[in-house]
């Protein structure tokens, strides 16, 4: 997620790595991320080298029909999307990943890693694409900091999806808070390097230049610590990505633990990154996410995991704004 142009009335979250903090990060999952790596493969098709007969196998690099692989990075602590259960890498992102698969005559195999060194991760070569709820933006496409710095080369992205910003609470909202706006003065939760911490600080501003206290941003590592936050009551409120937020506040505790409050905003799409000098892939997933959509494993896909809110009717590269 254009993804985002899609059938959606409400604005949806983004999980976007603050691309700033993309360049930091990136440079210690290349060099330390060795104990909190984990890999996994999806179902894709087994059928690969030079005789498959996937429908998209001759429109891939010979480099990856050589390799009958595609190596996917991604950050597996954010279910529904992609979580690992089992000591498998499980979720929508895997799902759709295998059915691309199988369009294409080769295998996906993800690797779990930091989500804010994903983009300098692709780009050193370590992974073919990155496909973790990654937020297609303009500053990602082109590299840039949220000053407009350059930081990097950037990427392409092929949309697949569509989602926004969202507040959860703790269940029964305490604090009453019932959109972003009202977290001015208050303390709030968030992943770090995600566009939703990003939505927090232009909220934070807003709330300041309107006369009113700023946000008490508390940002952390990975999503589950800013749920303890928020569930212990430090924090009167979390900011995620809207289908993220949902399944959290149908799961946690047996669904008493969290609430959704407001609708989501923001919405913009989500997209698989690849380096920008592999225009060949970029191009075969792009079909390949449109033949998904068009046979209807791309809806099933999204059914089963609830999240029908995110479905978009046509791929786009490098749809983000």
């Amino acid at each position: 997620m254009t993804a985002r142009s899609t059938r959606r009335t409400t604005a949806a979250r983004s999980r976007l790595a603050a691309v700033g903090s993309i360049a930091v990060a990136g440079a210690l999952i290349l060099t330390g991320c060795g104990d909190q790596t984990n890999d996994g493969g999806s179902e894709g098709t087994k059928e690969t080298g030079k005789s498959s007969t996937a429908p998209l196998f001759d429109k891939l690099p010979k480099k990856i029909q050589d390799a009958g692989v595609i190596k996917a990075g991604t950050n597996a602590e954010y279910a529904p999307m992609e979580f690992q259960e089992g000591g498998k890498i499980v979720g929508v992102d895997p799902d759709i990943a295998a059915a691309l698969g199988k369009q294409l005559g080769v295998e996906f195999q993800f690797t779990s890693g930091s989500f804010d060194g994903l983009i300098t991760a692709l780009n050193s070569g370590r992974y073919d694409v990155a496909m973790s709820s990654i937020t297609d933006t303009k500053a990602r496409q082109e590299g840039l900091d949220d000053k407009g710095k350059k930081l990097g080369p950037g990427v392409d992205f092929v949309d697949y999806f569509v989602a926004g910003t969202a507040v959860y609470v703790q269940k029964g909202n305490p604090k009453k808070i019932n959109s972003i706006e009202d977290l001015c003065g208050q303390t709030a939760a968030v992943q770090r390097g995600t566009t939703y911490e990003k939505a927090l600080q232009t909220q934070s501003k807003a709330c300041t230049d309107g006369g009113k206290k700023k946000i008490n941003i508390e940002s952390f590592e990975n999503d589950t610590e800013a749920q303890t936050r928020v569930k212990s009551g430090g924090a009167v409120a979390g900011v995620n990505d809207y289908p993220v937020a949902v399944d959290l506040a149908r799961k946690a505790g047996g669904g008493n633990d969290f609430e959704v409050v407001g609708e989501q905003v923001a919405a913009e799409p989500f997209g698989i990154a690849v380096n920008k000098d592999n225009k060949e892939l970029t191009a075969a997933l792009e079909e390949a996410v449109n033949a998904i959509i068009e046979d209807g494993t791309y809806k099933k896909i999204l059914e089963k995991w609830g999240a029908e809110t995110g479905a978009i009717d046509k791929a786009a590269i490098n749809g983000g704004k």
